[in-house]
């Protein structure tokens, strides 16, 4: 029966059939050919998700070992943002604008890029954070080179110094002029790591006095 149609069907039609037939698997060939030369990309998009689910995990372990609590995704003035430290009024954000937007308001915005280790976050908070052990010995070997040259006193009066307060200082103006001068010094703000780290060493070291 299938002998009879194929011998009653037109040679022109015949031929058609089976150059489609060839042209179909040529195509089907070369398709196959270029999506292994030639992946697909990822999207920017998949690779953002991917890098802001690395980030978060990250911060999220940072913030829980210093036992900061946290919200996620949380809004602020309007914008959101990846994680608000309510005990502190300060907001993490991975966004540029939102951290440009932020800095009009009250909140204090931290601006963590793409390729920041998390480890350099507590530098960046505008609070006294636990140090990792490296900053705690330079710190430490810092003020006894200072107590041995100076005497007992000097890293205490130049913590003063360096926030700009008398010795009398209360506690509530220490908090104050630490929170003023970090802001001149803070990295997001056109400061650096050193200065800042100078700051929040001092804020320390006067506080302690006032404890």
């Amino acid at each position: 029966m299938l002998a009879d149609i194929v011998a009653a069907t037109p040679e022109w039609v015949r031929l058609g059939l089976a150059a489609g037939g060839v042209a179909t698997v040529a195509i089907a060939g070369i398709f196959i050919a270029g999506v292994r030369l030639f992946p697909t990309e990822p999207r920017q998009s998949d690779r953002q998700f991917d890098g802001d689910g690395r980030r978060r995990s990250e911060i999220r372990a940072y913030l829980d070992s210093i036992g900061e609590r946290y919200v996620e995704d949380h809004a602020v003035a309007e914008e959101s943002v990846a994680f608000y430290l309510p005990a502190r009024d300060v907001a993490i954000t991975f966004d540029p604008r939102t951290f440009y937007r932020l800095g009009e308001t009250q909140t204090h915005p931290v601006l963590v890029e793409y390729e920041m280790p998390s480890v350099n976050l507590g530098y960046r908070l505008p609070f006294v954070t636990p140090e990792p052990e490296r900053d705690r010995d330079r710190r430490e070997q810092y003020q006894r080179e200072m107590a041995e040259s100076a005497g007992d006193h000097r890293p205490t009066r130049d913590a003063y110094e360096t926030l700009g307060v008398p010795a009398t200082a209360s506690e509530t103006e220490i908090r104050t002029a630490y929170r003023n001068r970090v802001k001149e010094v803070h990295p997001d703000h056109g400061g650096d790591e050193e200065s800042f780290r100078r700051v929040q060493e001092a804020y320390a070291t006067a506080t302690q006095q006032t404890a």
